[in-house]
């Protein structure tokens, strides 16, 4: 069906960002593992989080994952929690890797990190390659794709394989309200324009009144998306769900909603394309009303509050694009991407606001 390849896609040596992989060998034989470093270990390209590598162990590959350098955001880049789900999910959701080892001691590396199964595939963020973009049946397919991985997700019971302590279900919405406008508040100190605040005040208060009781309790992803499935090269069929590190117990339409918050339509404004996340504005894929209504077919659910979700789910976004510019404005970090995210910002809250007024879905 395809020629597109597995072959990892890495960043140049040049580029990666090292870690002291002289201390890494030495704590990991420690643990009776044996860490190959010449080479050194290699950064897989994309996103603008955690930090993770390609590495050796005993001869076999396995993936090193840890939080992105700098001050972090209190809650954010739990790999202690990752590496909980992951220890147990594969049992009934054979997409997620396993955990292979947890490391909270921060001495080693500069803070906790964790070694998983690495799983070969190929995964899509912004863009597809030529020949797959002009093909709007192989769309069609990345999308129904995403939602049934989702729906099948919220069909684990945590309970069975030993996650039924996870997260807080229970009042998930509202602290998931009242946590994310404290962030907002948080992130944009110091740079924020005035529209900034005043869409964060209008916001906060458009969800704080629309607030709605929490549904069905299951295992969330919490940041699903394309370029965090892994997919077979050539059937595209899925391999891998990746990025567990936000995942928790809640309503199954957060995740949803998350999803189609990083979803972009042909027709919407420009900071949903500048996000760059999905290339779901290619013909083929479906609209994100569309997709909701494919996930409430799959699941069950019924799409009668949803704009709450939704609204939430862009807020959240944005407000992790200016936690994002905040630290680069902080010289957390000098990737030059992060210096263009404070307008990025303003757009996705305007779009959040469209949504709050239902100028859009």
């Amino acid at each position: 069906m395809s020629t597109t390849q597995d072959i990892p896609q890495l960043r140049p040596a040049a580029l990666t960002v090292a870690q002291d992989w002289l201390k890494l060998k030495a704590y990991l034989a420690g643990q009776g593992l044996d860490l190959q470093i010449d080479p050194a270990p290699r950064q897989f390209a994309g996103g603008f989080a955690n930090l993770n590598y390609l590495i050796r162990i005993d001869g076999g590959e396995a993936v090193l994952r840890r939080p992105p350098m700098g001050p972090l955001p209190p809650g954010a880049y739990d790999m202690g929690r990752e590496s909980k789900i992951l220890s147990r999910l594969h049992e009934q959701f054979p997409l997620a890797p396993r955990a292979l080892h947890l490391c909270l001691d921060t001495n080693v590396l500069g803070a906790p990190f964790q070694i998983t199964e690495y799983r070969r595939g190929i995964s899509f963020r912004e863009t597809l390659p030529p020949e797959l973009a002009a093909d709007a049946a192989v769309c069609a397919q990345l999308g129904r794709t995403m939602i049934e991985v989702l729906a099948t997700l919220h069909r684990v019971n945590p309970e069975t394989i030993g996650l039924g302590d996870l997260g807080r279900p229970q009042g998930f919405l509202e602290r998931a309200v009242e946590g994310w406008i404290k962030r907002a508040n948080l992130a944009v100190d110091g740079w924020a324009t005035q529209r900034i605040g005043s869409l964060i005040a209008e916001l906060s208060t458009w969800l704080r009144e629309h607030r709605v009781a929490d549904g069905a309790t299951g295992l969330l992803h919490n940041d699903f998306k394309l370029d965090n499935l892994l997919l077979d090269p050539q059937s595209f069929a899925p391999v891998a769900v990746l990025d567990w590190d936000q995942g928790t117990r809640g309503d199954g339409l957060f995740d949803l909603a998350t999803l189609l918050s990083y979803w972009t339509e042909a027709g919407d404004p420009p900071a949903m394309h500048a996000m760059a996340q999905m290339p779901t504005a290619q013909p083929g894929f479906p609209s994100r009303q569309q997709a909701a209504e494919s996930y409430a077919a799959a699941s069950g659910r019924e799409l009668s509050d949803f704009r709450f979700h939704r609204v939430l789910a862009q807020f959240k976004t944005a407000i992790i694009f200016a936690q994002l510019h905040a630290r680069w404005q902080a010289g957390g970090t000098d990737d030059a991407r992060y210096a263009g995210f404070g307008e990025l910002t303003e757009g996705l809250l305007e779009f959040a606001h469209d949504i709050a007024r239902q100028r859009a879905f």
